[in-house]
């Protein structure tokens, strides 16, 4: 019998929501032993043509040379460079809260172990085509307007989030994951929802 279990994971790396589902979902899966694949969803494409309060619009702006350094770290080197430089830098954003800025993008590329000349890529407006793609992905994948992240189990609806706070650990992350892979199995459901805990 052939395995069909798969995770793929659409994310914008300056949402600290997405941050935290993503610290779950590699625990989760470093369990089970499934791939994540890691695609790309964009906030800075998510809110074009809207009045973005002028605090966020550096973040935004951040985001777009983030996506394409990591689109070009997928192209080069692979998943497992776009996992390792996600990681670097949302160490560096959401946790050490270091700023979103050229000097930041360049501290998680040397953490990745990838080579310093991959910051090239954050002004390559080339690459905004391949996230835009993907972007459009996740959110046919979810089937209405969705932000970050979204997440997908099988061969099942895309989903946003699950959003979580704190992340889930040990049990409780597995549970998780299992609970999400039973709905997203249950074509009849669309929604479920309930208040956020706070930071």
């Amino acid at each position: 019998m052939i395995d069909m279990s798969s995770i793929t994971f659409y994310f914008d790396p300056t949402c600290p929501f997405t941050w935290r589902t993503s610290r779950w979902i590699k625990e989760a899966a470093s369990r089970t032993g499934e791939p994540i694949t890691w695609k790309f969803l964009s906030l800075a494409i998510l809110n074009e043509g809207r009045d973005i309060p002028h605090h966020s619009r550096p973040m935004r702006e951040f985001g777009r040379s983030a996506h394409r350094v990591l689109a070009a770290a997928d192209q080069k080197y692979g998943q497992d460079a776009v996992d390792r430089l996600f990681t670097a830098l949302g160490q560096r954003l959401h946790t050490d809260n270091a700023n979103p800025d050229t000097e930041t993008l360049a501290a998680a590329i040397t953490a990745a172990h990838l080579p310093a000349d991959l910051i090239g890529a954050a002004q390559d407006t080339s690459l905004d085509a391949v996230v835009r793609a993907s972007h459009d992905e996740a959110q046919a994948q979810v089937g209405d307007e969705a932000g970050s992240p979204v997440t997908v189990l099988d061969d099942g609806p895309g989903f946003f989030g699950p959003v979580v706070s704190p992340a889930p650990e040990g049990t409780e992350a597995d549970k998780l994951l299992q609970a999400l892979r039973l709905l997203s199995s249950v074509p009849q459901f669309s929604e479920l929802k309930r208040a956020r805990n706070p930071f």
